[in-house]
């Protein structure tokens, strides 16, 4: 018999490659945008059935917020975001397919290959996972993500600082 986590692994994962396969199928920037947006709520669910809850909603949250933002822009700045006019986007097809099909064969043969070691018997439920992610990040990595967080601040203010005119008021 299957079991519900698997068929939802199934169904999320057929999902998020369907999405995945739409965003070159369509002629609007705007449609891709949200194909891609699904594929990657698709792949959210999979860490949730998956009872990985903290990297679940973080992919949700995060690719939510980012693929709307890129489709509003998408709308603001494009010449034809509808995809009203003739449009293509795939570009140089033939080697697109031969590599991806090249590199799915290497991948899956790999996974075939390599010795994975054995079975994890003992693991811990979400909440210790969550608990032993959180020690992780506020111990060993901390400075990574310190040092992270203060570059894309940085680049923040400094693309801002950048975008603002400058005016010079003499009276």
């Amino acid at each position: 018999m299957i079991s519900i986590q698997l068929l939802l692994l199934i169904v999320l994962g057929l999902v998020a490659i369907w999405f995945g396969w739409r965003v070159f199928m369509t002629s609007s920037m705007v449609r891709s945008a949200l194909s891609l947006m699904a594929s990657m709520i698709a792949i959210g669910g999979l860490f949730l059935v998956m009872e990985a809850e903290f990297l679940g909603v973080l992919q949700i949250m995060m690719m939510g917020t980012e693929m709307s933002i890129m489709a509003i822009f998408m709308m603001m700045y494009m010449m034809d975001p509808g995809g009203l006019g003739e449009m293509d986007m795939s570009h140089q097809k033939n080697l697109s397919i031969t590599g991806a099909v090249i590199i799915s064969l290497l991948i899956g043969g790999a996974t075939l290959i390599i010795d994975w070691g054995p079975i994890a018997v003992n693991i811990p439920g979400p909440h210790e996972q969550n608990r032993l992610l959180g020690l992780e990040i506020l111990e060993r990595s901390m400075m990574i993500f310190e040092t992270a967080g203060f570059t894309i601040l940085t680049g923040m203010i400094a693309a801002i600082a950048v975008a603002l005119s400058v005016k010079n008021k003499r009276n």
